[in-house]
């Protein structure tokens, strides 16, 4: 049996849209509501912790309401026929929950909160238990939220990077394309390997970049139609 081909996707906040999360940046996004310098930022969390646990509090309640849609879905069904691997800059778990086997998050977890004075470690919190507060303490330790401020490192990038070049296929969903250092991955692509971009309101691209000018949803499933097509082994 042939090894299957390495597919590996970068998603932003359009691939959650159509399953009811905010984006950030768009109009009518989280950012219209909220200075983002004071609910996403370190020094936001230094000045005004409590306001952090409670923006974060929002969003988990919002993202327990959500299911993933069938792009999600659509991009667990190309596990059959491929080695795929999901970089996402979302803070969600809805590729998870759809059933993804491999995903690396770029920004952090909502659902997960960390030891201040320890990064090293970080606590899947329960659904009964989605509050926190900075008086939490949860195994003797202050908790954050699990998340990569803006001001803050990105850890997961080079893991990212490697992804990428190593990828026999390379598509990207649902993002701008503006926010580094995520935007950079599409320069970690090797010379020659195809690459695929999905946004209904597509950035300006490289020539090499196949776009597909779709939501996230539709626009899986014309990527499924084109991998069959084009990427047959």
């Amino acid at each position: 049996m042939k090894n299957k081909k390495k597919l590996v996707i970068s998603t932003g906040a359009g691939m959650s849209a159509e399953s009811g999360i905010s984006t950030f940046r768009d109009a009518g996004g989280l950012w219209e509501n909220y200075n983002v310098m004071d609910v996403a930022s370190a020094d936001g969390f230094r000045k005004n912790p409590a306001l952090i646990h409670e923006f974060y509090n929002a969003r988990r309640r919002d993202l327990l309401k959500a299911q993933p849609n069938a792009g999600h879905t659509g991009l667990v069904k190309l596990e059959e026929d491929y080695d795929v691997y999901i970089i996402t800059q979302n803070v969600d778990n809805l590729h998870e929950r759809a059933g993804s086997k491999n995903v690396l998050h770029l920004h952090g977890e909502l659902m997960k909160v960390r030891a201040i004075d320890d990064e090293t470690k970080v606590y899947e919190l329960r659904p009964e238990a989605l509050e926190t507060s900075p008086q939490t303490v949860i195994d003797g330790h202050h908790v954050r939220p699990h998340i990569v401020f803006f001001q803050e490192a990105v850890p997961n990038i080079e893991p990212a990077a490697q992804l990428v070049s190593e990828a026999d296929i390379f598509v990207v969903i649902g993002t701008s394309l503006n926010v580094y250092p995520a935007a950079g991955l599409l320069n970690c692509v090797r010379p020659g390997t195809p690459v695929y971009y999905i946004d209904p309101r597509p950035a300006a691209v490289p020539s090499f970049v196949n776009v597909i000018p779709l939501p996230a949803t539709a626009g899986v499933e014309r990527l499924a139609s084109i991998l069959a097509t084009n990427h047959k082994d």
